[in-house]
């Protein structure tokens, strides 16, 4: 696990990588409190959330409630690199798109091109 912001408070970004062979692990479901965010970068990530038992392949992404049981491992003999944001408040991630019609004068700027 490597740690990518220094700052106390708020959402918190890590990189983890699980070694090849971790799929061999009897996966130990935990719990505790905040919400994460994660992003697979490469390999396949086996996720077990609650009940359901989830594998995650590169750009693929989940997000959930840390209350819930939860568990991460590989599913081959390759490594597993995801980033995840994690928060202890329970604060989420939200990826926002900006509309056109919010911002006219980006429209001016695309109908010169």
């Amino acid at each position: 696990m490597v740690p990518l912001t220094r700052r106390a408070g708020g959402v918190q970004a890590y990189k983890l990588v699980i070694p090849a062979g971790g799929h061999r692990l009897a996966p130990e479901p935990k719990t505790h409190e905040g919400y994460e965010w994660l992003y697979v970068l490469n390999g396949r990530l086996r996720m077990i959330l609650g009940e359901q038992d989830l594998v995650l392949a590169p750009g693929e992404a989940a997000e959930f409630d840390t209350r819930v049981p939860h568990w991460f491992g590989a599913t081959s003999n390759d490594a597993v690199e995801f980033l995840s944001l994690f928060g202890r408040q329970g604060e989420r991630a939200h990826l926002r798109a900006r509309s056109t019609k919010e911002h006219p004068a980006d429209e001016a700027d695309d109908a010169d091109d």
